[in-house]
């Protein structure tokens, strides 16, 4: 959305005067049965420079909601009075899955009871009908305001660079274990390194590590999670880099709680500099609502056909779920250019979108990293070569990286 580039000098009537606001021009979307009071509202929005970005005529599922808008919004303005418990449903969804977006509700009575179920579901105002023009002015101008400090608190947290494989044994977790250490290196900054592989991670296992404490925990204390509480759970790498692996004992049926993963995240981005996150294969991603939080995504992928079907597959998807300005990065495992049956330009062809990195086929150094837990990225190899190089690009110390570098591989 263009508006949110810059800001801009609102005009926002207040009483009988107009209240000059430095601002970015939110974007609202609109829900509701009743046409006439949601397109009124609509036009009130319009008066106080508004942009009404997507107005549903219905209450739409959560899916739609998301396939249609993507929530890339400032606010979501939601009728309660065709349907309550449908409208909180939608409340508490929403909140959820992206805590960015300003939830406001508006009905034509001032329920009491209702009002406390909005608020406990996520709602930030509650605006009763017939709403005057200072009552939505002051609403969109908070609405605006904590836009402003999410996008502020948003730059000064750290980068969440995700890792996913396009089918399992892609080698997601060598991979992300390894440029993990090398960029604890290169960046000279604070790295963490987190095992969403809750039921079978392997992350530990990599770096030689045997932590006391594991994602599980994080998640089955939700409520707990802070800064101080995560900061136990964690178990120091010797390179410096911070790990939240998996549990070492296999529980069946512990899925991620999305509500309780995010908390995790985002209270991780504001402890360190970067955050890598090992998503595992593509399918087990599906479930977990990342790729709207990553700033960059890696797609780690083989040459087979299998693997570049569902890398096709797992591209288009993320292209649209992933907001604007986020990288995406094709990341080609086991790389043999003297015996691959498909070539480079088949494969970009494939995919729609070029290559960014080739690691190279070394069975023999993979094998000994994982069965002595010695991090590939100690040796000199031209796996670690290819990994340092991505960990420069990732901290901007070579952001512009010679296209030579795929000479080395055939």
């Amino acid at each position: 959305m263009n508006g949110r580039e810059r800001l801009e000098e609102v005009i926002i009537p207040v009483g009988s005067a107009q209240q000059i606001v430095r601002m970015k021009p939110v974007s609202v979307v609109m829900m509701g049965g009743d046409d006439e009071r949601r397109r009124s509202l609509a036009e009130a929005l319009g008066r106080n420079q508004a942009n009404i970005v997507r107005e549903f005529g219905s209450y739409p599922n959560m899916n739609h909601l998301v396939k249609a808008t993507g929530l890339n919004c400032d606010i979501v303005m939601i009728d309660l009075d065709g349907d309550a418990e449908t409208a909180l449903d939608l409340v508490e969804s929403i909140c959820a899955r992206n805590s960015s977006v300003t939830v406001m509700v508006y009905s034509r009575a001032a329920q009491p009871e209702l009002l406390v179920r909005c608020m406990r579901a996520g709602a930030r105002e509650f605006l009763v009908e017939p709403i005057s023009q200072d009552t939505l002015a002051e609403a969109l101008i908070r609405a605006a305001a904590r836009r402003q400090e999410l996008d502020r608190h948003k730059k000064l947290s750290g980068q969440m660079l995700v890792f996913v494989g396009s089918k399992g044994g892609a080698g997601v977790t060598t991979t992300a274990s390894n440029f993990a250490i090398a960029l604890t290196k290169e960046s000279g900054k604070k790295v963490a390194l987190i095992d969403l592989n809750v039921q079978l991670g392997d992350v530990s296992l990599i770096l030689g590590m045997k932590p006391r404490f594991s994602v599980r925990d994080a998640l089955s204390n939700s409520h707990r999670l802070d800064a101080d509480f995560v900061a136990t759970l964690l178990t120091p790498h010797s390179s410096g880099l911070s790990v939240l692996s998996a549990a070492d004992d296999f529980v069946p049926g512990g899925n991620v709680d999305d509500g309780g993963l995010e908390k995790l995240l985002y209270i991780l981005q504001d402890q360190f500099a970067y955050l890598i996150v090992d998503a595992g294969s593509a399918s087990a991603m599906a479930s977990l609502q990342i790729a709207e939080l990553a700033d960059a995504i890696y797609l780690v992928t083989q040459v087979d056909v299998p693997s570049l079907r569902n890398a096709q597959r797992v591209v288009s998807h993320l292209q649209s779920a992933m907001p604007e300005g986020r990288r995406l990065e094709v990341v080609v495992n086991r790389y043999d250019g003297r015996k691959m049956e498909i070539s480079q330009e088949n494969i970009e062809k494939t995919l729609s979108v070029p290559v960014k990195w080739k690691l190279p086929n070394d069975y023999a150094a993979v094998h000994r990293s994982q069965n002595t837990g010695t991090p590939l990225i100690t040796e000199n190899s031209p796996i670690a070569k290819v990994l340092l190089q991505m960990a420069k690009a990732a901290c901007g110390k070579d952001a512009d990286v010679p296209k030579r570098r795929f000479s080395l591989f055939g």
